[in-house]
């Protein structure tokens, strides 16, 4: 049987503000166990929440980001459960009125199409803190630091049909957080992370089947392998005759397993109802107008403005603004480059990405500057270098080795572009392999690639490419 994999994704993002949602406590990463939590994350009896206002302009800004609605009007909801990192008892969130409706955002995808993923909704609500298992000798402790901490949990439409497409949207929304400057979107840290629920059906069939959630899962990568797996695991109970269960499971990395974790809850066992603390939130046309105005220029206009005024194909582009430091870089580079974009586009995505992949690092980690490559660019483009000295140059770039200019000085790698210097050289290549140049002659037209490789051996790759071949075409046709 032919299965089709449905697939939702809850994405929760801690939102940039310095203090929590309800009280004024830091959300600094990295502080002493319980060193920012205070009585109102405590939860003690008397504390009255106050809601962060930066925390709902962030959640506006995402929701004009996302193509979404706004409520006018949203509630704050208890949302009750026990666990040892929740002290009040509930956590304060929101349910039926959250402040972002429905939205939806255009992925791009391996093949060079996009898809739009529509988005249900987006609220804002307060973490939890963090239980602690190590060193506590068959103890748990517990960290409050994150209680309180604001976060905007974006909820998916069941839209994506793969585990590719889930990373394709995961990174879609990781991008544009960044550019609204409301979510650092460091995995590591916890601070954009997704649940995922996943479900499979026959091709062809309408009805969703029994879904699992598969919890906090913290990496792309991560995403791509739990969701693979899980869909794998549910192939195989059904075609042996057996039920999915809806439960909740946790992911290992390291066994590429999920497990059991607890009995998935619906709405009702959390026994939700408006938190009496906090009015009802009111959202004017000024304010959400306000947010608007101050809107950064986002990854789909950057996307569209590359393609036009760079003259970027449409899959360069979108890789380009993939994130707001990538998309700096590139701008940057062109430039220095003395405005060389397609050229400068080639090489930050063919040679320079391949490289930071490979060394693990990311954009704004490169031991190579963005002004450093548009100086490199920029000697390709006026034929000081060819292409092939480049690389070696881009090597030393890397290595930290100097700058571009005092490389090439050093190196002694400036293009040959005397024409009587070539010309010597080629006379004595023709000179040195007669049956190849009478091969040539008698319509051999591909053995020019055989003189030309022969010529840049001899000079070191020191030769400007365009001008070996027409000279070298005028010498072989006599």
């Amino acid at each position: 049987m032919e299965w089709e994999v449905v697939i939702g994704l809850e994405i929760h993002a801690q939102l940039a503000t310095k203090s929590k949602i309800f009280s004024a406590a830091a959300t600094q990463y990295g502080a002493e166990p319980n060193s920012q939590a205070c009585a109102i994350d405590l939860g003690l009896p008397g504390v009255l929440p106050v809601l962060n206002e930066k925390a709902v302009e962030m959640a506006i800004k995402f929701g004009l980001g996302a193509n979404a609605e706004i409520a006018r009007q949203s509630i704050f909801a208890r949302k009750n459960y026990f666990y040892p990192d929740l002290p009040k008892g509930y956590q304060i969130s929101q349910y039926e009125l959250p402040i972002v409706g429905k939205g939806y955002v255009d992925v791009p995808l391996d093949d060079h199409s996009s898809k739009r993923i529509h988005i249900t909704r987006a609220h804002l609500e307060e973490d939890a803190g963090k239980s602690l298992h190590e060193d506590f000798h068959g103890l748990s402790g517990i960290d409050l630091n994150r209680a309180g901490t604001p976060l905007l949990e974006i909820v998916s439409e069941p839209d994506i049909r793969s585990a590719k497409e889930a990373v394709a949207y995961l990174k879609t929304i990781h991008s544009l957080v960044r550019y609204l400057d409301i979510c650092d979107g460091n995995m590591q840290e916890g601070s954009f992370r997704c649940d995922a629920n996943v479900s499979i059906r026959p091709k062809g069939e309408t009805t969703f089947g029994t879904r699992t959630e598969l919890k906090n899962i913290n990496s792309f990568r991560f995403v791509e392998r739990a969701i693979n797996h899980e869909v794998e695991r549910q192939i195989n109970i059904i075609e042996n005759g057996g039920k999915i269960v809806q439960e909740t499971r946790l992911y290992d990395p390291n066994k590429n397993e999920t497990r059991s974790m607890r009995s998935k809850e619906e709405a009702n066992d959390y026994r939700y109802f408006p938190d009496p603390d906090l009015l009802p939130l009111i959202i004017t046309d000024e304010l959400i107008e306000s947010v608007r105005q101050a809107l950064p220029e986002l990854p789909q206009q950057k996307r569209q403005r590359f393609i036009e005024q760079y003259g970027l194909n449409a899959y360069d582009a979108s890789i380009l603004v993939s994130s707001k430091d990538m998309a700096n870089f590139y701008e940057t580079t062109v430039k220095e480059s003395g405005n060389q974009p397609k050229l400068a586009a080639n090489w930050i995505i063919s040679e320079l990405l391949g490289a930071l992949n490979k060394a693990g690092l990311d954009i704004n980690e490169s031991p190579i500057s963005s002004t450093q490559l548009g100086k490199l660019v920029s000697r390709i483009a006026d034929h000081t270098i060819s292409g092939k000295i480049a690389k070696i140059i881009f090597e030393a770039l890397w290595n930290k080795e100097g700058d571009v200019d005092d490389i090439i000085e050093q190196r002694g790698l400036k293009q040959v572009t005397d024409t009587a210097a070539i010309e010597t050289l080629i006379d004595e290549i023709i000179a040195a392999n007669p049956q190849q140049v009478a091969d040539y002659r008698a319509g051999k037209e591909k053995l020019l690639g055989f003189f030309v490789g022969l010529a840049m051996k001899a000079s070191g790759g020191k030769l400007n490419p365009g001008q070996l071949n027409e000279l070298l075409k005028k010498k072989l046709q006599g």
